[in-house]
């Protein structure tokens, strides 16, 4: 076998299907790998380059594992935000929005990132219980105080927030290796006023249930991460003393604590704590515990999906891979065939065996395609008519009230603006809760604590500015808090982490107020000169009218003439065989015995 072709037609079986377009006005024909077969055959050839041992042929002393599944449900805002990634799919695959500003790929990444914590998102989102995170951390030190006395060690897999900057582990300022000097008492000063370091840390995963693990009384000396072995040497150290027991929790990613690494002797229990792409990482993950050398009889895999997220969806993609990979890499003699994982296409077997037959078939089925195309471009001229005349007297007159509206609410929160200046020096003023601040810090500071008291919902007031009402809600689409600044129009704000840059967006979205008002007024002009040329195309007859006709027509002439409208056929003395009994061709060709009047033909459909 010196070429593809020569390999595809011994092992493969391809199937050309016709298929709806993605855009869905037409049809193409693709080509693709149906099947596999003479996979014993296939599989001694792979073998003869590459030696294959299963662990059933092993037989190495490694510890039973015993399965775990834990279940979470999900968060109120985890829900609104699992529908936020639908809306946003949507819009994805409507083409309204630019790839550059979101695409299916930053939607699965984000789904992933939820399923995961929704505080991933947006850090300033609660830390609620029976979060999955939540879930672990309990298991993890439930292990820990039940292998105490053995000094039982744990591995925690995370692919995702993984550790970056400074070291994970290092210590803050004024925290110890345990006693007393880890009590959150101590730490009151540093939580007040943090220092500008921990300021710029970014929120982990890794670091949360690092700390979620100190406060339940495990020593931060026993908790390590992959990410902080940045050598050789430091893996070597660190394996070391996993493996005597002295660091009891380690927390990495596949990629890092994957493959070659060996510290499998006290380990009791492995936590997926998210869902890789890829069987093998599983099988890799799972390889770390399941492992010649470990000192227990028993180990526990765990594994955590959060309910109504994109973690079922990844489990059950990784399921259907594997278990097509499991029909081949096998110890046993693996099955003569199996399906591809690929999506399943839309077969025209049975047609391609007419085509090979009589012409007046592949005409009729060129014929089908042109038709059907035909009437799905007259449905789509016929529904832009109907949306034209709707727009012509609903849309446009809406929205040109609507903008001229918009156009005198911009011109009057520009007077409330004028009537409530910014200071040169000092500061405006602010209402938060009833309480009139005149100093920007603590009006900063106090926003920001009314912000943190806000839940999911609807929005709450919590006071004013330069004579606009505020109000506050968490928005999933925008993955944090947003602040409206209520008058005649309503300014949305972003809400981050900084109070002195909380009150300077406030200030430049009310700033954008001219520049809003200018796009209002271009827009209005949009919807006229719309409005015009909808005005114009209403009316059009269909252009390929004529063509429709001709090939429709044409259509029913052949399925008269080849008995697919329950007419007889004429005898034919060819004879087609076909896997199964008769191909549909056969049945065409077939002369009909006399039959009893009430008995029907079959018809094209059902033959298909």
């Amino acid at each position: 076998m010196g070429h593809f072709d020569c390999w595809a037609s011994r092992f493969g079986e391809t199937t050309t299907a016709l298929e709806l377009a993605p855009e869905g006005t037409g049809y193409r024909a693709r080509t693709r790998f149906a099947k596999f077969f003479n996979l014993p055959e296939l599989m001694n050839m792979f073998k003869e380059v590459a030696d294959i041992k299963t662990a059933d042929q092993l037989h190495l002393p490694t510890p039973e594992v015993e399965f775990h599944n834990y279940v979470s449900k999900p968060t109120e805002i985890q829900k609104e935000m699992v529908k936020a990634l639908s809306e946003r799919a949507s819009r994805v695959h409507s083409g309204s929005v630019d790839a550059r500003e979101d695409n299916m790929l930053k939607i699965t990444s984000d789904g992933r990132k939820l399923g995961l914590d929704q505080r991933i998102i947006n850090p300033m989102l609660p830390d609620e219980e029976g979060t999955k995170v939540n879930q672990c951390v309990g298991n993890i030190l439930q292990f820990w105080r039940e292998g105490e006395d053995k000094r039982l060690t744990q591995l925690v897999f995370c692919d995702i927030s993984t550790p970056k900057g400074r070291s994970a582990a290092e210590p803050v300022a004024a925290k110890a290796a345990g006693g007393i000097l880890d009590s959150p008492e101590l730490h009151a000063p540093e939580t007040l006023v943090p220092l500008e370091e921990e300021k710029e840390r970014p929120f982990t995963i890794y670091e949360d249930i690092r700390q979620k693990l100190i406060a339940g009384g495990m020593r931060s000396d026993q908790i390590a991460f992959i990410h902080d072995a940045d050598t050789e040497v430091r893996k070597r150290e660190l394996f070391a003393k996993v493996r005597s027991g002295q660091v009891r929790v380690l927390i990495g990613s596949t990629q890092k604590m994957g493959a070659g690494t060996n510290v499998q002797d006290r380990l009791i229990a492995l936590h997926d704590l998210d869902c890789p792409w890829r069987p093998r990482d599983l099988t890799q993950r799972k390889g770390r515990i399941e492992r010649q050398g470990n000192q227990n009889p028993l180990v526990h895999v765990c594994r955590y999906v959060t309910e109504g997220t994109f973690d079922a969806y990844l489990w059950q993609t990784v399921e259907n891979k594997q278990k097509f990979i499991s029909q081949i890499m096998t110890s046993k003699s693996p099955v003569r065939s199996c399906e591809d994982i690929d999506e399943t296409a839309l077969s025209f077997a049975e047609i391609k065996a007419l085509c090979a037959g009589d012409p007046r078939i592949k005409e009729r089925m060129d014929l089908d395609v042109d038709v059907s195309k035909l009437k799905i471009m007259k449905a789509d001229h016929q529904s832009k008519q109907y949306r034209l005349e709707d727009q012509l007297l609903k849309y446009f007159p809406e929205k040109i009230e609507q903008s001229k509206g918009y156009i005198r609410g911009f011109k009057a929160d520009m007077e409330t603006l004028a009537a409530n200046p910014l200071p040169e020096e000092g500061f405006v003023g602010m209402v938060i809760r009833g309480d009139r601040l005149t100093d920007k810090e603590n009006a900063g500071a106090a926003l920001i604590d009314a912000i943190k008291d806000v839940k999911a919902g609807d929005p709450v007031e919590i006071g004013t500015y330069r004579g606009f009402a505020m109000s506050v809600e968490f928005s999933p689409l925008e993955k944090g808090y947003v602040l409206t600044l209520k008058g005649e129009m309503s300014h949305h704000v972003v809400m981050g982490e900084d109070p002195r840059g909380n009150l300077i967006r406030i200030d430049n979205a009310l700033a954008k107020m001219p520049e809003r008002l200018k796009a209002v007024e271009t827009q209005l002009d949009n919807y006229c000169q719309q409005q015009e040329a909808a005005k114009a195309e209403v009316g059009k007859p269909f252009p390929y009218e004529a063509e429709l006709a001709e090939k429709t027509a044409r259509l029913v002439e052949l399925d008269l003439q080849l008995n697919l409208n329950g007419g007889r056929p004429q005898a034919q003395p060819e004879q087609v065989v076909a896997k199964g009994g008769l191909s549909v061709l056969n049945r065409l060709k077939q002369p009909l015995a006399p039959k009893p009047g009430n008995k029907k033909n079959h018809s094209w459909e059902e033959c298909l």
